[in-house]
C-alpha cells in the first residue's frame, strides 16, 4: 500500500524498498468545470539539480521538448495536451542507478501552458497528485495529493526526489509560483 503524504512531509524511498532502481513518476490533475473557451494544457517537467539547487545546463531540464538527459536516467514519456481521462496525465521514468553523481535532487513541476494568454491558473485545477511507483511491478509506493490551496499560481513544484546518505528520499513540496514556466526556470538557474 502506498504511503500517502501531506505537504512538507519527507519519506524514504530506496531504504524501505531495497534493490529499487527504476521508478515511474506519475502526475495527474483534473480541470474544474468552467468554460473559458480554451483547452487546459498542463505540462509536467523534471529539473535535475546540483548541490546548489540549480541546473548545470538546459540539458538538465527534462520536459516535452527535451525528453531525456544525457545519461538517460530521467525520461519524460510525452506531452498530454488535454489532461482528460483517469490516472496519470503525464509520466516520467527514472533509473536511479544512472542518475549522475553531481545531481542531488530531481524536482517535479507542473505548469499551465500559455496560462496568461488563456487566463488560466491552478485555482481552476483540482485533484492534482504526484505518485511514485515501482516501474517493474507497477506498485504505487508514494502518493501526494496536493489539495486545493492554489489560486493565481501558474506553476507548481509538486515534489522532489533527493539523495540522503546514499539513499533516495521523496519530499512533498507543493509550492506554487506566479509567472509560469519562466519564473520556475529562473528559480532553478535557467534563463528562458
Amino acid at each position: 500500500m502506498a504511503i500517502s503524504l501531506q505537504k512538507g512531509q519527507k519519506v524514504d524511498l530506496t531504504k524501505t524498498n531495497p534493490g529499487l532502481t527504476k521508478v515511474l513518476v506519475g502526475l495527474g490533475w483534473d480541470v474544474n468545470k468552467y468554460d473559458g473557451g480554451k483547452d487546459f494544457d498542463l505540462d509536467a517537467a523534471a529539473f535535475m539539480l546540483g548541490e546548489n539547487g540549480k541546473v548545470a545546463s538546459e540539458k538538465d531540464f527534462i520536459f516535452y521538448n527535451n525528453l531525456k538527459d544525457a545519461a538517460q536516467s530521467v525520461m519524460h514519456l510525452g506531452d498530454n495536451l488535454t489532461g482528460e481521462g483517469d490516472g496519470d496525465d503525464e509520466q516520467i521514468k527514472i533509473d536511479l542507478s544512472k542518475v549522475p553523481q553531481n545531481i542531488h535532487k530531481i524536482d517535479f513541476t507542473v505548469t499551465i501552458h500559455q496560462a496568461t494568454e488563456r487566463n488560466q491558473n491552478f485555482g481552476q485545477v483540482s485533484n492534482a497528485f504526484i505518485r511514485i511507483a515501482n516501474e517493474a511491478s507497477g506498485e504505487e509506493l508514494i502518493r501526494y495529493d496536493l489539495g486545493e490551496d492554489f489560486s493565481i499560481e501558474t506553476a507548481v513544484v509538486v515534489g522532489e526526489l533527493y539523495r540522503h546518505n546514499g539513499e533516495w528520499k521523496f519530499n512533498a513540496v507543493g509550492s506554487g509560483f506566479q509567472g509560469g514556466l519562466g519564473a520556475l526556470c529562473g528559480n532553478f538557474g535557467l534563463n528562458v
